[in-house]
Parts: C-alpha cells; structure tokens; sequence
C-alpha cells in the first residue's frame, strides 16, 4: 500500500511544484513552445481543479523538438535555480523521463535509495516522440522502447514499482532481480542501454506522423495521444493556474485510465512518491521517513 504524507508536508511538495511549473510556462510562453499537461495531473484538473488530493507531482510533456529547444534555455536562463536530470545529463538516472529539480533540494523516493543520482523536488517533463502510423511498425516501436528502457531501470535497481501484488509481484520482483544481477555481472553499459531505448523512440521523428507518445511508462500504449486531438491545446483550471491539456482531454484520460477516473479509487489503490529522504532545502528534513 502506499505510504502517505502528512498533510502540512504535502501542501509544502505542492507549493515547490507549482513554483517549477509556473517558471516552465514562463520560459514555454514566452518562446512559442507547445506543451500540455496529461495523465494524473487531468484527472486533478478535471475533478478537483487541482492536485489530486494525496498527489504529490505534476507530469507535463511537449513535443521532442520543443522539448530540445526547453532543455536548453531552462539551463542557461535558470541554471541557477534548477537542474536538468535525465540520463543524457547523469548516467546513474535510470528513468527515461526528465525531471527538473530545484537546486539545494532532496526527493529520494525508497525505490531510488541506492540510486547515485541528485534527486531534487521535481516536475516531471516527457518528451513526445513520433510514433509509426502502421499498426505493426507501431507495435515494434512501442515494444522495443518499452523494453530497453525496462532494462535501464533493472540495470540500477532490483526492485521497482509494481502496480500487481501478492504471490504475482513477489514472482515478478524475483525476475526483476535475477535481470538486475546478470546486467550488473556483465557491466551492461547504463549508457548504452539508454542509447538503443531513445533510438527506438525517435526512430520516426524525421518524418510526419498522426500520432506522437511516450511508450516507455508501465504500458507502453498509454501515452500514445494523437496530434489533432491533442492541438491546438485547451485551457483547464489547475490550483487557480490556467493550464493547458490536450484539446480532447476526455480522450486522452480515458486512453490512461479506461471510463472510471473521475471516481475516486480505492485507498490501497491510491499513488504517491513518498519519499525515503525529503529536504526542502530550508533545514527542513525529513529522513527514513515510513
């Protein structure tokens, strides 16, 4: 089950991660890139106008060229205040998302405790690449860039987050970790890993496509979203921001999370990123924190 915050310790993650995501609209706005916020975060537009109550991140993605163009005016305009992580910038980080992280800040979720990488509070920024419009090309794409970036999760940790439970993640978690130990044996390069998952995902990005996504989350089909539904995007209220989500963003919800987001799911159901370590970075800590 998962482990909740106390909810002065939640409102203050939230209050972090709205100030990054108002300097990432910032730096968007004013330099014409597309971007739009999507899964959990629409559900919390959607039926709270905000944060899901026991949320404790914000998920936004643009299209890889626009993303490219952010990476780098984030980094030199906000340098000082924020760090880019990904595996391109620290080898250690085993996800192939981005986060941007406040500077002087620790989030250790206990998944990640043996992990060598600086893990700050974080907005979650994802890449959309083209995906193949052939159903089988398609298929092979998603597949291939699920898997290696399964892979470059393994390669670090033994462990990680399972959506099953019981007798069926105990045999999965085995697995997992006969994966981990045979990558480490042989020194399979984090780099190199990461390398054969980014080029199954931008294999089509050189050409027009419909459909653009993010095939390396737990289901390699749930970021799949389709142009013309996702621009141009629309506005909904987001913890009294403006933001903005794919223009059907009933479509795209329900390509996530099937007819039933807006109820409230079960309290053994419900997800965070409770921390192992969180420093606010203000003598504010939290360690070991169960």
């Amino acid at each position: 089950m998962a482990k909740f915050y106390q909810e002065a310790e939640l409102k203050k993650i939230q209050k972090f991660e709205l100030e990054i995501l108002s300097d990432f609209m910032k730096i968007c706005d004013e330099n014409g890139l597309r971007y739009f916020a999507f899964a959990g975060t629409g559900i919390g537009a959607v039926r709270h106008k905000g944060f899901i109550p026991w949320d404790d991140d914000i998920d936004v993605a643009l299209p890889r060229e626009d993303f490219e163009v952010f990476i780098r005016l984030v980094e030199k305009q906000m340098g000082d205040k924020y760090y880019v992580l990904n595996p391109e910038r620290d080898e250690n980080f085993p996800l192939t998302s981005t986060r941007l992280c406040i500077r002087g800040t620790r989030f250790v979720e206990k998944m990640f405790m043996d992990v060598d990488s600086p893990l700050g509070i974080f907005l979650d920024v994802y890449a959309y690449d083209n995906l193949a419009d052939g159903k089988w090309a398609y298929q092979r794409q998603v597949w291939t860039a699920w898997f290696w970036s399964k892979l470059l999760i393994l390669r670090s940790i033994k462990a990680p987050f399972l959506y099953q439970s019981g007798t069926k993640a105990k045999v999965i978690w085995a697995a997992c970790s006969v994966v981990h130990h045979l990558l480490c044996f042989f020194h399979v390069s984090k780099r190199w890993l990461y390398r054969r998952c980014k080029h199954a995902c931008t294999k089509y990005n050189k050409r027009e496509t419909k459909r653009f996504g993010y095939p390396c989350d737990t289901n390699p089909h749930w970021n799949t979203l389709y142009k013309d539904r996702t621009f141009p995007t629309q506005k909904w209220e987001f913890e009294g921001i403006q933001l903005n989500f794919p223009k059907d963003m009933y479509g795209m919800l329900h390509n996530f999370y099937g007819d039933t987001y807006m109820q409230l799911p079960p309290v053994e159901k419900r997800k965070t990123h409770f921390p192992y370590i969180l420093d606010f970075g203000d003598g504010e800590r939290y360690e070991n924190v169960e």
